[in-house]
């Protein structure tokens, strides 16, 4: 990842109700109040188009189909995102766990996590839900 960090104002901020207009009910669960969709039901987990994977809130740009891998868990896995400052990261201590959460940089929409499992060049495995993203080829 080589970019910087999102500035003040490309920031993008709405009320829960503005993000329910936008959304399906089941993007609102995932990206704005952390949810997870089940495995092996997402519409990318094995989609193999070439393009790039953009937050389904606000269309900033999150994932290269260069980077995806089959991790085999029923998630999109990435080893990178396309910048060092479209995905920022937060401690997860959700259901007995401890877990870093993956967040879009400019919209804060849950993504999902990641994991140090991945292949190289990283070693990262940014295991992502579907309902978070949108393809563009």
């Amino acid at each position: 990842m080589s970019s910087s960090l999102p500035t003040e104002g490309d920031r993008m901020e709405r009320s829960p109700d503005e993000w329910r207009e936008q959304l399906t009910p089941e993007q609102f669960q995932v990206a704005r109040q952390g949810g997870t969709e089940r495995a092996f039901t997402g519409a990318y987990w094995n989609h193999k188009d070439d393009g790039t994977y953009h937050c389904i809130c606000c269309d900033a740009p999150l994932f290269s189909s260069s980077t995806k891998f089959e991790s085999g868990t029923g998630w999109p896995s990435f080893w990178d995102g396309v910048s060092s400052g479209a995905i920022r990261t937060k401690e997860d201590r959700a259901h007995g766990m401890v877990r870093t959460e993956i967040l879009c940089a400019r919209c804060d929409a849950h993504l999902g996590h990641v994991f140090p499992d991945g292949p190289a060049p990283t070693g990262q495995r940014y295991c992502v839900n579907s309902a978070s993203l949108q393809f563009k080829g």
